[in-house]
Order: structure tokens, then C-alpha cells, then sequence
């Protein structure tokens, strides 16, 4: 299945990526589309023959527990409504506690590195299984960012994918640019990962930028790709030719003609990385462009076997249902109470401010715990952009100190009702009309239900007249 070249759909840059030339394909963020209605944005793509795929963030097919049904039918309906060749998740946790652990429930609002060990690895395997015979379509799992690293891991990056891939025939989606991160990080090298796991397996392939503040990489997908990301694009294209390439942008949107000057250094890196065709009889290469010519011969060779078997029914590129596979196999006893204890402790070190798990480097995991808060303030400022506007300059601190030791219960609109709530209850804002306004708003979301048209148009009216 080729793609080619494709860049992440959002709403803020609807308008430019449908202007965009030479776009094949677009992929969207699927917990931001409605089950039953696409934007017109995305329609009029389809309608010029744009596929549209959809990449979950939300499952957490890394985290203890079996995957969510309600959210894995959610996915599903978003599969069928856009007639995706394919769905996308992450090789992630995003939640931990509950009843595995005893312990409340806890949300990260982001996706945290899964543990490399055979446990760890033993519940993903039983995860993506479920996940596969619950979708209507091939799934392809991304490899993710990392500040922090878990002690004891026992495998590599490209090991725990490549027997991922093994075990459970799915894709993989190679994010570059988060390679590149953790091997700032992490000091991982990203030819080694390339070079472990199996390329043919990959659907497409990730390229995003990111910052490096105080030795740390952030990976932002708010600056612009910078060329250590486009030297591991060229890695893996050495390798082998990818079916997509997309580049993904999150914030901090930068004009068109940015976005159209970053998706040809990507095509001018896939086309320098290529290795050199030789006719017959011309000598053979030596050093690196052998081994890359040797590699991607290798590479297309298993990905013509990969083809044939998802011709039959078999292997990775076949969309796969219940009827179809032998009975998914449960993690051998203990690995999923082990694994939720591990990853409970963690994330409440992360977010609710109790001590920190044995082995962990401490610097990193505060360096994670600030980004974290700092990405639950700035994902609640786009869901109720009301409160900044409220609360004005003081709505970042006020957030932070809020955030500090309360963790994310639920999803982001509760944890916009909460914050409004405690600010209230601290006697905030200072300025009346301001609190005034605050507690409408909170009024207007935080009741039973909905209130009616006529209650809506009063606190409107009211609204108008406090803000004066």
C-alpha cells in the first residue's frame, strides 16, 4: 500500500493543507473527529481522492490494563466513516491505577514510555491482539519520545519492535524525529534501533520538529524539523523505501509556505538517501552505500513475502477481524499486576508528587513532571479558551499551581470544570467582574445538563453586561 507524501491535518491549518501541492495524504488526530460527521475540510479532500487516516492517541495499548472497548469501537467507527486503508496508535501508556493496582485512576494526558521488558512486552502483545480483532483495518503502532528511561529494561528499542512485530503481526509507524529525541535523551543510537527492527514492516513514517532546552530535547511538534531528524530520515531511507512519508505539526503553525519548504527538504532527503541503482555489470558499491543497497535489497525482499502473505491471509498487511486469528493469548500470570504496580508509581511520581520510584534518574523525572503540567495547561487553555481569557496573565500560573499534586482524574474538559472550581473556591480572581465571569462559565458547564436556549441567552446577555 503506497501513500507518499503526507502531512498531519489539524483545524488550524485546514485551509492550508488543502492548498498545499503535491500532498497524496493527510492524517488525523482520531479523538478529534465526530463517529458520524467529518469537517468539510477533510471531505473535500476525500472527494479529491486525499486518503485520510486516522492516528489514536487515547488507547494506551502499552498501559496494564486490556485495552478500552468503548474506545477500541470509537476507533473503529472512525475507520469506517473514513475508508482508511489503516488506523494508527502509540507504543504508549497514557493512564495507570484502578482496580488492578487498588489506587485511584490516574491520566498522564500524554504518552509515556512503556517498560522494555518481557512483561511489559507480554501485556502489549495481548493488547494489540485485542486491538486487532476489534478493528476493521490493519493497525500500525508508533514508537514514541522519551525523557525519562526505565530501569532494568531488558531489550532495545528495535528488539522489543521487532518481536513486537513478530508475535503480533502488526505495522509499524517509525516516528524519526523520535529517534533522534532518544538519542539526545536517552543516548540511544538511531541506526542501531534502524538497523534492529524489521523495516519491512513499517506503514509509514513520522518526521517533526522539536527544541533542545538545557540538554534535554523536547519533542514539540511546534518548531520546525531540524536537520539531525531529516539525518535519520535519510538512515532509514537507506534502508529501505518507505510506503508514506508525513510531516506532522501540532502548534505554533507557521505559514504555508513554511510547511511547503519543509515537505520538500523531506522529499530532497528521500531522494538524496535513496541507494544508487547499478546496471548490469557495474561494479559493486563499497562501505555504507553497499550495506544500504545490501539492506534495502533485503528490505524489499521481505516486504514482497509480506505482500504475498497478506495476499493469502496471512502476516502484518492484512486488516484483521476476530474470525481470523487463533484466540489471543493472555499475558502469562502476574505480568499485568507487575506492570500496573510499576507504571502506577511512575506516573503518580509524575503527577501527583509522591516519591519517586527506585532506579529513576530524579533531575529527568521533574523535567518530565513540569512538561507534563505544562501540556495540561495548554491543551485546557484550546479546549475552554475562555479561562485565559478570564483569568488573563495569571491563568498559567494559576493553572501550574493547580496542577502541582493534583493529578488528571479525567479528560481535559473535566480537568477545565476542576480548575475553575478551585480557583473559585480559593477566592479567585481578585477582580470581581472577572469572578463574576469565572463562575458563569463554570455555571454553564459544570450543571447536570444543558442548561435550555432561554437560560443561555440570559447568562449570554449577562455575560455582555459583567464584561463592560
Amino acid at each position: 500500500m503506497e501513500l507518499g507524501i503526507g502531512i498531519g491535518w489539524r483545524p488550524e491549518i485546514a485551509d492550508e493543507v488543502e492548498a498545499l501541492a503535491g500532498i497524496d495524504w493527510v492524517e488525523a488526530v482520531a479523538e478529534n473527529l465526530c463517529a458520524d460527521h467529518l469537517p468539510d475540510s477533510l471531505v473535500r479532500l476525500r472527494e479529491r481522492g486525499v486518503r485520510v487516516v486516522p492516528h489514536g492517541v487515547a488507547l494506551g495499548l502499552g498501559g496494564a490494563d486490556r485495552p478500552d472497548p468503548v474506545r477500541l469501537a470509537s476507533l473503529a467507527a472512525r475507520a469506517e466513516l473514513l475508508g482508511t486503508p489503516l488506523v494508527t496508535e502509540h507504543i504508549a501508556f497514557v493512564r495507570a491505577g484502578g482496580p488492578l493496582t487498588a489506587s485511584p485512576r490516574l491520566e498522564a494526558g500524554h504518552l509515556l514510555p512503556v517498560p522494555r521488558t518481557r512483561d511489559a512486552l507480554d501485556v502489549l502483545c495481548e493488547n494489540v491482539r485485542i486491538a486487532q480483532d476489534s478493528l476493521p483495518v490493519p493497525l500500525a503502532l508508533e514508537n514514541i519520545a522519551a525523557l525519562i528511561a526505565w530501569p532494568g529494561e531488558e531489550l532495545t528499542e528495535g528488539q522489543f519492535l521487532a518481536e513486537l512485530v513478530e508475535r503480533t503481526g502488526v505495522r509499524l509507524l517509525i516516528d524519526v524525529a523520535n529517534l533522534h529525541t532518544n538519542h539526545v535523551n536517552l543516548g540511544q543510537d538511531p541506526a542501531k534501533a534502524l538497523d534492529e527492527l524489521p523495516v519491512e514492516a513499517i506503514a509509514y513514517v513520522h518526521v517533526a520538529g522539536g527544541v533542545e532546552k538545557n540538554g534535554v530535547w523536547h519533542d514539540t511538534h511546534a518548531h520546525p524539523v531540524t536537520a539531525p531528524v531529516l539525518d535519520v530520515l535519510a538512515e532509514l531511507r537507506s534502508r529501505v523505501d518507505p510506503p508514506g512519508v508525513l510531516l506532522e505539526r501540532d502548534d505554533a503553525f507557521p505559514p504555508a509556505g513554511e510547511l511547503a519548504g519543509e515537505l520538500d527538504a523531506i522529499r530532497a532527503t528521500l531522494r538524496r538517501a535513496a541507494p544508487p541503482t547499478r546496471g548490469p555489470g557495474a561494479a559493486p558499491g563499497v562501505g555504507s552505500a553497499s550495506a544500504s543497497a545490501s539492506a534495502s535489497a533485503s528490505a524489499s525482499a521481505s516486504a514482497s513475502a509480506s505482500a504475498s502473505a497478506s495476499a493469502s491471509g496471512e502476516g502484518p498487511g492484512r486488516a484483521v477481524r476476530g474470525g481470523d486469528r487463533p484466540p489471543v493469548a493472555p499475558a502469562p500470570a502476574g505480568a499485568r499486576d507487575r506492570t500496573a504496580v510499576a507504571q502506577a508509581a511512575l506516573l503518580s511520581a509524575l503527577v501527583a508528587g509522591t516519591p519517586a520510584p527506585e532506579g529513576f534518574d530524579h533531575r529527568r523525572l521533574r523535567v518530565q513532571s513540569r512538561a507534563l503540567a505544562a501540556k495540561r495547561a495548554d491543551v485546557v487553555a484550546k479546549v475552554a479558551p475562555e479561562l485565559p481569557e478570564i483569568l488573563g496573565d495569571g491563568y498559567r500560573a494559576a493553572f501550574l499551581a493547580y496542577a502541582d499534586g493534583r493529578p488528571m482524574s479525567g479528560g481535559y474538559r473535566r480537568d477545565a470544570l476542576d480548575f475553575a472550581e478551585h480557583v473559585l473556591i480559593a477566592g479567585g480572581p481578585a477582580d470581581p467582574a472577572a469572578r463574576r465571569r469565572l463562575t458563569y462559565w463554570w455555571q454553564d458547564r459544570a450543571g447536570a445538563r444543558p442548561p435550555r436556549r432561554g437560560t443561555r441567552l440570559i447568562r449570554a446577555a449577562r455575560a455582555v453586561l459583567v464584561g463592560r
